[in-house]
């Protein structure tokens, strides 16, 4: 990672020059595209002579489309067929604003689409204004980009590094960008543990899916994990990406590395799915905590409602204040049919999820664990360690989602409590303070594998998660203590002396009753009309070890400690 830093530290150092013409939230709009542009240049140019002589010959052929022949001379689905390349244009510096425009529209139109999204002839036209634009391209000219010298892995580090620093200094959540690298390869690992005899196959070819993609890092990092794993094996990555800037990163990255970048699209997944009518082998995703949805309740509620399960959001809708079960349901949509061989599934979410909502008449975020787990695709959810994330501190977890379990796994969810498996960062970025370590990552994809109970691996029945919401009536009484009637002859429930209790689905409601409500209050009586069932997943509960309280000697001892060392230092400072 030598190279990695260091070339994150100068082209950091880069933008101290954009000081004072620049507000400092503002250094990204320069920085990130032309590091993508000096990226593409250092990429294309062992072949930059060939392309342009092949250029000057097709010109004369009247092909229609060039860009094929181009990108074969290339070595890429790309190239560049300007005269241009960062050492000529620092070679004519008077010139350099209308050559480094005729430089990026030499572009072919998927690598010129990408320089778009940074909309960044602006910051040409501000940066010649200001005589800046020589002197930040000359500085670009100067460090090395080349895949030879900064591998994809350390390019994606150094884009989520300077995003990070960007974010930082103008108090933006650079977190939305990116995942940790070591928590994406423990989501990857436990994705293709169960897969690897698949994986291994020769000429073995798959896909996944990210709607939330970010810089790329997920697909990425999957991408470099099989090809460890298997180098006659290909991924074929998908992403659908809402900020400009994260997608213009992350189609840039897959396109060197050969991807199709037509697979890479741009917007909200959730209200303007990209990929509508695409399944795939595997699904990954973070989505953002706790993001309030309501710019797009509209389109949501009515596909809810229209389309049912037809639709991705038939099991139900969560809180408008969080979305993160709608990125789970559109997943899940995408996942191929067990026909078709199904498909897994890992994705990022905070706690709530695990618990949030209540069994009601109408469908929200306990239906919608209702649904996954009594269709039996909860495989596993892994509790993480806290602070591990660059833009909180609070607890998550990843969860594994598949539609065809394994036999011995069928009928039943693993939870892992992995929260003590991680080290102390040497430096904080942001929140994040610990991280996964190589062994750490090992350890917990093991327990996952062993598929055995012990102090951090609890396996239960899907129903364990289920439980009856009971109404719990007690009778109107009229001034002589006897219960009001109906017209039916019924007694009329008193509203005021209304209960709810929660059942397990693995009681019978009437033995429950019988046992913990009858024996306190004899006329209390169920009313089964108003029985909801319900899923929640207590991760706490079932992880709690009890902690003896100590004893009054120990407590006592302390104290008297304490009040012997305050004494001696109160008679320290008066003499």
């Amino acid at each position: 990672m030598k190279n990695f830093k260091e070339t994150a530290n100068f082209i950091w150092s880069i933008a101290d020059l954009l000081r004072g013409d620049y507000k400092q939230s503002d250094y990204g709009k320069v920085v990130l595209p032309l590091t993508v542009l000096r990226r593409l240049d250092c990429v294309l140019a062992i072949s930059k002579e060939d392309v342009l002589r092949k250029y000057e010959q097709v010109k004369a052929m009247n092909v229609q489309n060039i860009d094929p022949l181009l990108n074969k001379v290339s070595g890429y689905k790309f190239h560049n067929r300007s005269p241009y390349t960062f050492d000529k244009l620092v070679a004519d510096p008077d010139n350099i604003a209308a050559n480094l425009r005729n430089y990026i529209n030499g572009f072919s139109e998927d690598a010129r689409e990408i320089i778009e999204q940074f909309e960044f002839d602006n910051q040409i036209v501000k940066m010649d204004d200001n005589n800046l634009l020589f002197m930040i391209v000359k500085r670009f000219q100067e460090v090395d980009l080349h895949p030879d010298k900064v591998s994809s892995m350390e390019m994606g580090y150094l884009f989520e590094e300077l995003i990070r620093k960007f974010a930082e200094i103008s108090n933006e959540t650079a977190g939305e960008h990116f995942t940790p690298r070591e928590v994406i390869r423990l989501m990857i690992d436990l994705l293709f543990l169960n897969d690897r005899q698949i994986l291994t196959q020769k000429g073995v070819v798959k896909t996944i899916y990210d709607c939330c993609a970010g810089t790329g890092g997920m697909l990425s990092v999957a991408e470099e994990y099989l090809n460890e794993l298997n180098p006659d094996a290909r991924l074929e990555v998908f992403g659908q990406e809402l900020n400009p800037e994260s997608y213009a990163i992350c189609k840039s990255d897959m396109i060197i590395k050969g991807q199709s970048a037509a697979n890479i699209k741009r917007g909200n997944s959730i209200s303007d799915d990209k990929l509508p009518n695409e399944h795939f082998d595997y699904l990954i995703t973070n989505p953002p905590f706790g993001v309030k949805w309501q710019k797009i309740e509209k389109s949501v509620k009515a596909e809810h409602e229209g389309k049912g399960h037809g639709g991705r959001f038939g099991a139900g809708l969560p809180s408008v204040s969080d979305g993160s079960f709608l990125f789970l349901m559109h997943l899940m949509s995408k996942m191929k049919p067990v026909s078709d061989g199904g498909s897994r599934l890992a994705i990022v979410f905070n706690g709530s999820p695990l618990f949030s909502g209540s069994p009601s008449t109408t469908k929200n975020e306990s239906s919608i664990r209702q649904w996954i787990i009594e269709n039996d695709m909860l495989e596993a959810v892994v509790a993480l360690p806290n602070q591990l994330f660059y833009n909180t501190g609070i607890s998550t977890y990843i969860w594994i989602i598949s539609n065809h379990k394994p036999a011995y796994r069928k009928g039943k969810v693993q939870l892992i409590n992995a929260i003590d498996f991680s080290k102390k960062m040497s430096k904080s970025l942001g929140d994040k303070r610990n991280e996964l370590s190589p062994d750490h990552i090992k350890d917990i994809t093991k327990l996952y594998g062993e598929f055995t109970t012990s102090d951090y691996c609890k396996i239960f029945d899907n129903t364990d998660f289920g439980y009856a919401k009971v109404t719990v009536e007690r009778p109107e009484r009229d001034k002589n203590g006897k219960p009001k009637l109906d017209k039916n002859g019924n007694p009329k429930a008193d509203s005021s002396l209304r209960d709810t209790e929660n059942i397990p689905l693995k009681e019978d409601i009437q033995t429950y009753m019988k046992r913990e409500v009858l024996p306190h209050v004899p006329d209390a009586y169920v009313d089964e009309t108003k029985t909801r069932v319900g899923y929640e997943i207590n991760f706490t509960k079932y992880f709690y070890q009890y902690k003896p309280l100590r004893s009054l000697a120990d407590i006592r001892a302390d104290i008297f400690a304490l009040e012997t060392e305050t004494m001696g230092l109160i008679k320290e400072v008066i003499e």
